[in-house]
């Protein structure tokens, strides 16, 4: 189970947003729905997920109905808010959302297209494992309105998915692609790197296998050592070895190259598309700060500036949904200046890089000496942007602190 929830201010019992919230109704509005179940918990993980034994009062057969009561209740809200938009984006994450019947989740799809509405042309997602993905599940799924499919592959190599707690079988990854492909949707495979005694070797071989399956979008993330996991417990009991950086820098260069010469584009640091149309397009709407209602235990929400999230547990959030309350347990308002550091560190991520002009005045003089370090692209600055440089990208956390620092 994840760490504990933010500190915020009480959320109304009703869900209602605050009178004074000014909602653009151009903005884009995004739906995340959150799967917290999973067969086994990976050692690495640090989500809101949940394996049967800890339920305790939950039951997986009654979440399509009570997530979809949570549906209606946004739907509510944000009626009377003036704010009802169709969806652009639609992304069922985990846990594991192919744990659950595929029809589960074509109705709680089907529940939110009938409160919303669907904007042409939407995206529309479902993380998998890929034990979990036959030709029956991605037909039932792309029947319903599903678009995309984002596999769990990580590795190819055995030994790191042990290291990582991975249960499935490395060649179910291609079945996988090729029941989705068989569908008609768009195909995302899913990497780590870095994991306890994974050498270049190893992710060498795992990048050749992601692009044997000619899949249109590969994300590949650097293991993180989160608090409270068990893999975090191991390398303090010195078990394994915490990862190394350098060769972590090793294999992210590994796999810019390899990826860019196959024909892949990157447009945000862990994530490549084959071209602009097969870019995550919920993902964008993340990093350039748009609206979604999150949906399920613990889903995070953001309008118009406003953040909340819910409940992180299975049983309380469906006995706040029963009781026809709001789910959120806290919410908050970030000034403006907490909102200018996320706005440069989720934009200076994406290749189109972030305006100049939406730096603090007093740090603008910081971008030479960013370009003298190799860290942003001096061609780009000129047209007023600052993009990363691949060293800039191994050190965007550096960029970040100079420009709002």
């Amino acid at each position: 189970m994840a760490g504990p929830l933010p500190l915020g201010d009480p959320a109304p019992s009703d869900g209602r947003l605050p009178p004074d919230l000014a909602i653009d109704a151009s903005v884009p509005f995004s739906a995340y729905v959150h799967i917290p179940f999973c067969r086994v918990r990976c050692g690495y993980c640090d989500f809101n997920t949940y394996t049967s034994g800890e339920l305790r009062g939950a039951r997986q057969e009654d979440y399509a109905d009570t997530l979809s009561a949570e549906i209606s209740l946004a739907r509510r809200v944000l009626s009377e808010a003036g704010a009802l938009r169709p969806m652009d984006t639609v992304f069922f994450g985990g846990g594991t959302p192919t744990l659950l019947p595929a029809g589960d989740l074509a109705r709680m799809l089907e529940r939110a297209v009938d409160a919303f509405g669907m904007a042409d042309g939407a995206e529309v997602t479902v993380e998998a494992n890929p034990d979990t993905v036959t030709p029956a599940v991605a037909r039932t799924l792309a029947e319903a309105g599903v678009t995309r499919l984002s596999i769990g592959m990580q590795s190819a190599v055995p030994h790191v998915l042990a290291a990582l707690d991975r249960t499935h079988q490395p060649e179910n990854v291609r079945t996988a692609v090729e029941a989705a492909k068989d569908a008609g949707l768009a195909v995302s495979v899913d990497l780590i790197y870095g994991a306890p005694g994974e050498s270049l070797a190893d992710w060498e071989a795992s990048l050749d296998d992601a692009l044997s399956l000619e899949s249109d979008h590969i994300s590949a993330y650097a293991l993180i050592i989160e608090d409270g996991t068990k893999l975090a417990r191991q390398i303090r009991r010195g078990e394994v070895p915490r990862p190394d950086d350098d060769l972590q820098a090793d294999m992210y260069e590994l796999a810019d190259a390899r990826l860019a010469g196959a024909g892949f584009e990157w447009y945000e640091l862990s994530n490549w598309a084959r071209s602009d149309d097969q870019r995550s397009r919920h993902n964008l709407a993340y990093w350039r700060g748009n609206d979604w209602w999150g949906f399920g235990p613990g889903a995070h929400s953001h309008v118009a500036g406003l953040r909340w999230w819910n409940v992180k547990h299975p049983a309380a959030y469906a006995q706040r949904v029963a009781a026809s309350e709001s789910p959120a347990a806290g919410t908050e308002r970030p000034d403006a200046k907490a909102h200018l550091l996320e706005r440069v560190l989720l934009e200076s991520r994406l290749a189109e890089g972030l305006a100049i002009a939406d730096i603090p005045v007093q740090n603008r003089d910081r971008v030479a000496g960013l370009i003298a370090d190799g860290l942003i692209e001096g061609a780009a600055a000129l047209r007023g942007r600052v993009r990363l440089t691949l060293r800039g990208r191994l050190l965007a956390d550096a960029v970040v602190r100079a420009l709002t620092g």
